[in-house]
């Protein structure tokens, strides 16, 4: 795709490639449920049901299919040259500190790193400070205020006070941040130890002032992968009103 001439050509193997990994993503992720709600009706109207072997979701899918095709993009939009050693590219996409719960990371943010990087002390020092960093948050705050969430909403409804029901609301906010952005420290952390600089995906969501602001400082890879290789390509908000209504919504 890089080196063809032909924009026809390179739009057809980018299309190609986008939807093989799209394809996989759906099948893995959503023929389950799809295949038990058509069991559920067939059960309804008497139907013999389908048979199925339920399928295995591959840890991590959801955040390499992203980097898989950011991978064909940038290389298609020529924001990189592709990676010259398969080695290389499957150390992109199955990198292990980002495998699980992410950042998503942008292959034009990361090409350089993964045939020369640094070996200095100080960033051993301090993605070692980060990793432990994360894990407090993941093991002694996250867990903790989880365990009280879930303590309060197995709680019958009739016994359920409304100062109850909002401390149950703040543990299980508290919970969500701190579990992932404990995860992205700790995939910092691991990353930098290894000589690799990862995008920094939580600043302080919860002091926004709005939705907009919230958004930006929220998961800000999964933003800005959206932002970059979705919203825009499709137009943005330079487009008729419909068509960015549409638009939005297939972001969100």
């Amino acid at each position: 795709m890089h080196e063809s001439q032909s924009t026809k050509q390179r739009k057809g193997l980018l299309a190609l490639s986008i939807n093989i990994n799209l394809g996989l993503l759906v099948y893995f992720k959503y023929s389950n449920f799809f295949v038990e709600n058509i069991n559920g009706i067939a059960h309804v109207f008497g139907i013999q049901p389908m048979h199925w072997v339920k399928l295995i979701l591959p840890i991590g899918i959801s955040f390499y299919t992203f980097e898989t095709i950011t991978y064909v993009v940038d290389v298609y939009r020529k924001t990189h040259e592709p990676l010259k050693r398969f080695q290389d590219y499957l150390l992109y996409i199955i990198l292990f500190p980002k495998l699980i719960a992410g950042p998503i990371i942008r292959y034009h943010d990361l090409a350089d790193q993964l045939t020369v990087r640094p070996d200095v002390i100080d960033d051993k020092l301090h993605g070692f400070y980060r990793f432990v960093l994360g894990l407090a948050k993941k093991v002694l705050i996250a867990n903790q205020v989880g365990l009280l969430a879930d303590e309060i909403f197995a709680l019958p409804y009739n016994e359920l006070s409304t100062s109850t029901a909002w401390i149950g609301a703040i543990a299980y906010t508290l919970q969500i941040y701190f579990d992932f952005s404990g995860y992205s420290d700790m995939a910092i952390g691991l990353a930098r130890m290894l000589g690799f600089r990862f995008a920094e995906n939580f600043d302080n969501p919860y002091i926004s002032k709005s939705i907009t602001e919230f958004w930006r400082r929220w998961h800000i890879s999964l933003g800005t992968w959206m932002k970059n290789y979705l919203y825009i390509p499709l137009g943005g908000n330079q487009v008729a009103i419909p068509r960015l209504y549409l638009n939005l919504t297939l972001v969100f």
